[in-house]
């Protein structure tokens, strides 16, 4: 069985406030998702918040355009790796790729 995949694309996306809300849209996380790094992190890491079929059969999120973000706000972009990289670290069933190619 394959892997759930979700696409979270950083088209338009300009600051943190915009990026979180991609990640809330793109994972269907609850209302009560926080927002802030340390949601984003949590989130990534439980399962059970996880898209309905994802817990099974593990969960790939590739993220697209994510260049002008990372351009924009290159502080910002180090932070949202650090915690896609710190949440597979300690969730096997989780994967994030970051998909090259043109950002257009």
């Amino acid at each position: 069985m394959t892997e759930h995949v979700v696409t979270l694309d950083l088209d338009g996306v300009t600051d943190k406030a915009g990026l979180m809300d991609r990640c809330a849209r793109a994972l269907d996380l609850p209302d009560w998702f926080g927002r802030n790094w340390d949601a984003l992190a949590d989130s990534l890491s439980d399962p059970t918040v996880w898209p309905q079929g994802a817990p099974e059969r593990g969960l790939l999120v590739v993220v697209r355009n994510w260049r002008p973000y990372a351009e924009a706000r290159p502080a910002e972009w180090r932070t949202a790796r650090e915690v896609f990289a710190q949440a597979v670290d300690r969730t096997p069933e989780l994967s994030v790729a970051l998909a090259l190619g043109g950002s257009s």
